[in-house]
């Protein structure tokens, strides 16, 4: 693959999941791209309100991924799907293994079924660090084996699988984003499966101790959202891809323990965390090498961790504030 690219100015594009954190951002920046976005949401983990602002300059189309008269509407005069449908969280995967499947694996499947019948040209999918599991080398390189420890994991693993297969069988394009631990605006706080900046956040603007699962030591690539933004343009505008996995991270990380301290070194507060179990499916540390990611598509992360979380917490200040997305239900708890 070249780092050339090509514009997606002008074109049709899909954003599975677009109601999402991750997608309702993307369907932004794709519309400041000068594309014509198109968003497939069920809300079933995904907000309305997410997309209020842009209501009026995209095509909304409510449905599901696992159903596939859903998936062949939406994909209808498309010429790239940005796959971000999914759902969620290690630990909803390891109590209910079967929703996971068929929402992601399945889900994946169909969609690639509906993109090769609809003549898509390219799909850019939403992999994940997770399926690195059980290997324990850092960093993280794509050569590695895929060693999953969650059925969330292997689902977004047996994802990639299908993507170079329909990119070697059919000719479809396809190009696999392995994220690492995406934080950002946006991103809900709400539910238990939130993620551990989100939760964090909620609990320490309001005065509350964070709640660290394990002692603390456990280090991740915090990814800002704006990277992740900027990754999914670069591969979508490569010129040629055919399934490769690509990680994207910063090629930082953080320990929980570390990260409590520079939350209360932004708030001005000493909350210190209340620790709990480990959570099963959980792996130990994550850090990303993206050195592929600068050689094929041109990748650089724009935004640092701490500037990230900055930007992050001023964001949840203001949500919380607000009430954006029903999320002042937090402040009576």
């Amino acid at each position: 693959m070249s780092v050339a690219m090509n514009s997606l100015k002008g074109s049709r594009v899909l954003v599975t999941g677009g109601a999402g954190f991750i997608g309702c951002n993307l369907a932004r920046a794709l519309l400041d791209r000068g594309c014509r976005v198109r968003v497939l949401d069920n809300l079933s983990t995904g907000f309305a309100v997410n997309l209020d602002e842009v209501r009026d300059r995209i095509e909304f189309v409510q449905g599901d991924i696992r159903r596939t008269d859903d998936l062949a509407r939406a994909c209808d005069g498309v010429e790239v799907v940005f796959h971000q449908a999914a759902l969620p969280s290690v630990p909803r995967s390891m109590e209910d293994p079967r929703a996971s499947f068929e929402n992601n694996t399945v889900g994946t499947f169909n969609l690639l079924m509906a993109a090769r019948q609809a003549g898509v040209r390219r799909v850019t999918f939403a992999a994940s660090s997770s399926a690195y599991g059980a290997n324990e080398e850092l960093p993280k390189r794509e050569s590695m084996a895929v060693l999953p420890m969650s059925p969330y994991a292997a689902d977004k693993a047996a994802g990639e699988l299908y993507m170079a297969t329909f990119a070697r069988a059919f000719g479809l394009q396809t190009v696999c984003l392995r994220y690492f631990n995406v934080f950002g605006p946006r991103q809900d706080p709400t539910n238990q499966y939130a993620g551990v900046i989100a939760a964090f956040a909620s609990a320490m603007l309001r005065g509350r101790r964070p709640t660290i699962y394990g002692d603390g030591s456990q280090s991740r690539d915090f990814t800002f959202i704006q990277n992740v933004i900027h990754a999914n343009l670069l591969a979508a505008e490569a010129p040629e891809t055919g399934g490769e996995v690509i990680n994207v991270g910063c090629g930082q990380a953080v320990d929980l323990n570390e990260m409590v301290r520079v939350f209360n070194r932004m708030l001005g507060t000493d909350l210190q965390p209340v620790y709990a179990p480990p959570r099963a499916g959980d792996v130990k540390h994550s850090l990303a090498d993206v050195s592929a990611a600068r050689a094929l598509i041109g990748y650089q992360p724009q935004v640092t961790f701490e500037e990230g979380l900055r930007q992050t917490i001023d964001w949840y200040r203001h949500a919380l504030q607000t009430g954006y997305g029903g999320w002042q239900k937090l402040a009576e708890k």
